[in-house]
């Protein structure tokens, strides 16, 4: 008699229970039956070659012909290839369809986007267009364009980073009357101004602006002529090649040319940080939402409202971009995570999964930027609220033992102990509002500590309780001072200036190599607009 769960034997005609049986591993011949017998497996394509082949033409077709023209314009010019040669490789060159390469999937009949390109072009040119890769290797051609499109994407990410950055300077400078109260561990600490903590946000991006500019200039260095990685016995010239493609030097050692991989590394710190900076300023904007806090009001445009509850302005805007910069930073992370441990060599087949994390991070980025710039820049303010909690708060106290210092003459901490036994007293007595503070709630609280009155004139007393004054005599450097903040956003908006000369700049002299190039080919074929622009068309 069988038993059942429990072990106490089943009840008489019961079924027999299922009996499950694991599966066994598969044979050698049923793996091979499955994912044949050549090189690519069907597995290792639909893992690896096939994503890496969809990811390759969408980012790296073009920046792969660029590479194509500029290293044939070289090998002309250095007398490596023949002009009559170097023409019918051109020419294959531009008669490449790349749409429809840009359209085409991975059929494992070539290994890599870049033997496709090379067996369209071998088919149009013959054996001559094998001489195209004359002194160069997968290896460099690889870490150069990757290069190419990270520069791409930085650029992109630092213009719209420029953008918030403005209008954070604008609305410092719309609220740098506007008194508030600032917070230490989640409670109400000094007053301030919206506009301080606005510019403080700003300097925040302005640091991160500076690493991400920082990061487009160590990756803008072209390894083009490292080949595998020891250079080439050929003559070429790899600052042509650079020059060409719009580099603004070389990565001069050729094993750092396709090992140094902290090009990479360094942008994907820099996103990161960016990502965490900014998501900091997010969670405090979105408590500024909440109804508790009641002092900023997204536009209609950036929120949403309930299914069930009429009344919801949700500022998702805001919820979204705050868990986009999440993602960002994640992979970010993601990218330094996968360089661990990595061999000291090449890793471009590693950087095929990783290079798509740190554009996906960066893309991000600029997605994120540019809406927190639309929402911040349409958003309202009560200001009203703010100074009403700042003028009940006795955040302002501080002001009080300053004002113990110089018009009594207390010792600054001896003056702190007053001020604190004021604020109990305060407390004791059912007080919430500092404007409630009479003085001889003062003369208590020095009794208290000295035992002795101290004779605080009323008309000082209101005005040390008072946020304005507060703000207002806070005129040392970086303070809250309006006077103060507006001289600060006046530095900050040349800084701004410059780095909005340095974008405009570097996407120019991108612009201008690719014009280059483009005249470069046109002279290689002989007539004007044979060669077409660069990248394909």
């Amino acid at each position: 008699m069988h038993q059942n769960e429990t072990g106490a034997p089943a009840a008489p005609g019961a079924p027999k229970p299922t009996e499950v049986t694991a599966p066994c591993a598969p044979t050698r011949a049923e793996i091979a039956a499955q994912d044949g017998l050549r090189f690519p497996g069907r597995s290792y394509v639909e893992a690896v070659l096939s994503p890496i082949y969809e990811s390759a033409k969408h980012e790296l077709l073009e920046p792969m012909m660029a590479v194509h023209r500029a290293h044939l314009v070289m090998l002309v010019e250095q007398g490596l290839v023949a002009p009559a040669s170097a023409r019918k490789i051109l020419a294959a060159l531009d008669a490449i369809d790349l749409c429809q390469v840009a359209s085409s999937s991975y059929n494992g009949r070539y290994e890599d986007l870049f033997f496709y390109v090379e067996d369209l072009t071998l088919q149009a040119a013959g054996e001559e267009a094998g001489n195209l890769h004359i002194a160069r290797s997968r290896n460099d051609m690889g870490v150069t364009m990757y290069r190419m499109v990270l520069r791409k994407y930085l650029l992109d990410a630092l213009e719209a980073a420029l953008l918030l950055h403005r209008v954070l300077l604008r609305l410092a400078a719309e609220e740098a009357d506007t008194v508030m109260l600032a917070h230490t561990h989640t409670q109400p600490a000094q007053p301030t101004t919206l506009g301080h903590w606005l510019t403080a946000a700003a300097d925040v991006l302005e640091r991160d602006i500076a690493r991400l500019q920082a990061a487009y200039e160590r990756a803008n260095r072209s390894p083009m002529g490292a080949a595998a990685l020891s250079t080439s016995g050929f003559p070429i010239s790899r600052e042509r090649v650079a020059e060409l493609l719009g580099f603004d030097g070389l990565v001069e050692n050729s094993y750092d040319a396709i090992a140094g991989a902290d090009y990479v590394s360094e942008a994907a710190a820099a996103a990161q940080l960016t990502a965490l900076h900014t998501g900091r300023a997010v969670q405090d904007l979105l408590t500024w939402c909440t109804f508790e806090y009641g002092v900023l009001r997204v536009a209609d445009p950036y929120v949403q409202t309930s299914s069930i509850m009429p009344q919801k302005r949700n500022p998702v805007s805001l919820e979204h971009s705050r868990a986009l910069l999440s993602c960002a930073a994640g992979r970010a992370q993601t990218v330094l995570q996968m360089l661990h441990n990595t061999p000291f060599g090449d890793i471009v087949d590693t950087e095929d999964e990783m290079q798509p994390n740190l554009w996906a991070a960066l893309a991000t980025l600029r997605t994120v930027f540019r809406l927190l710039a639309n929402v911040l820049g349409t958003a309202e303010v009560n200001r009203e609220l703010l100074l009403e909690r700042a003028r009940a708060s006795f955040a302002n106290i501080t002001e009080l033992a300053d004002l113990l210092v110089r018009e009594a003459g207390l010792p600054f901490r001896t003056a702190h102990s007053v001020a604190a036994a004021l604020v109990k007293l305060a407390e004791a007595k059912g007080i919430r509002d500092v404007r409630q503070v009479e003085p001889g709630l003062v003369e208590e609280a020095a009794l208290q500590v000295l035992g002795r009155p101290l004779g605080v004139p009323a008309e000082k007393l209101r005005q040390a309780l008072d946020p304005v004054h507060f703000v207002a005599v806070r005129t040392v450097r970086g303070g809250v001072a309006p006077a103060e903040v507006r001289r600060m956003i006046g530095v900050r908006e040349a800084h701004q200036a410059e780095l909005t000369a340095w974008l405009a700049g570097a996407r120019s002299r991108l612009e201008a190599a690719a014009g280059r190039l483009a005249e470069a080919c046109r002279s290689l074929a002989g007539a004007p607009g044979a060669g077409g622009e660069a990248g394909g068309r």
